[in-house]
């Protein structure tokens, strides 16, 4: 039987606890609040929408002579001004003027920068791009076309590079390579092998035109890839053969069953460029878990690739 007094007591505490308003709660949920208050409090806010790039400004050069023999360029700023693009074609003697003009366009109003150029033109996109350079503005994209052998390397500021020549050319021939420590893309590809394609029509292809246009398109919805996971590309493309403009390689592991020909299919890509790539024969015989350099697709490719041979010498 409880003892009177220890009744008085008790009712007294609850009596208490009710005039105060104070809440009686078990250990265990008060722990659990103090953790849910805690998770609150530290939790980061939410990433902030990533803002799309604005549209490329590009830049084009021709060559030597160019309104005669680098028409090309011209019939490119076309069709990239038809495709609703900012797209300038200049000569190759006002390059340092056009390139103090990017960069001064870039400070006031930032735009991805893209410059391709012809013979000449083409060591004058790699001039402006050592301008930016020394600004710390980047370049997204530089397309050279049979630049001329006095072509500087590819400067650290370039995010992607892309050499098309013939290296037994006398007008051109720039067999152009990036500085040390170079971590941008980069693809390099010799067409010296195709007897239809000269310094004079390299520029003029209409299918190299179609590619470069699907290619600046692209590039404000790339998605920025980790430094060190591309491998630059360098071809020595067979005479009249179809060609792709990938911008750099990719490792991808060989899993049992695989052959050469399959991860060529499976990657749509030809199997010349596996074996250039890799330094292996076509047929060769490939190990699970070793690594193959595979081109880069920047969006999936048409169902016919893009023919080299341009239409007709003009």
């Amino acid at each position: 039987m409880l003892d009177p007094r220890r009744i008085v007591v008790l009712a007294a505490i609850v009596l208490f606890a009710l005039s105060t308003g104070m809440a009686v709660a078990s250990p265990a949920k008060s722990n659990a609040k103090s953790k849910r208050a805690a998770v609150t409090a530290t939790a980061p806010p939410p990433p902030a929408p990533v803002e799309p790039l604005p549209p490329p400004k590009i830049y084009l050069f021709r060559g030597a002579m160019g309104p005669f023999f680098s028409t090309g360029m011209d019939r490119l700023e076309e069709k990239l001004t038809k495709a609703g693009f900012s797209a300038d074609v200049n000569e190759f003697t006002i390059c340092r003027w056009i390139g103090d003009r990017a960069i001064a366009s870039y400070k006031e109003t930032p735009a991805p920068i893209v410059l391709i150029g012809h013979s000449m033109g083409g060591l004058c996109s790699v001039i402006i791009s050592e301008m930016a350079a020394k600004e710390n503005i980047p370049i997204s994209l530089v397309i050279t076309i049979d630049p001329a052998h006095a072509t500087d390397d590819v400067p650290l500021n370039v995010e992607r590079f892309i050499n098309i020549f013939l290296s037994d050319s006398v007008l051109g021939g720039g067999n152009v390579v990036a500085v040390p420590g170079f971590r941008g893309h980069y693809a390099s590809y010799d067409l010296k092998e195709n007897s239809r394609v000269s310094h004079i029509n390299i520029e003029k292809s209409d299918d190299i035109h179609r590619q470069i246009i699907e290619m600046v398109t692209q590039l404000p919805r790339i998605q920025p890839q980790a430094q060190g996971d591309t491998v630059p590309l360098r071809y020595l493309v067979p005479g009249n053969t179809l060609v792709e403009l990938w911008d750099s390689g990719v490792r991808v592991p060989v899993r049992p069953g695989d052959t050469m020909e399959s991860i060529a299919a499976a990657n749509r890509v030809p199997l010349w460029t596996l074996a250039q790539s890799n330094s292996l024969a076509e047929n060769a015989t490939l190990t699970p878990g070793q690594s193959i350099i595979v081109p880069r697709h920047l969006t999936p490719p048409e169902p016919a690739a893009a023919m080299v041979v341009p239409q007709g010498r003009r």
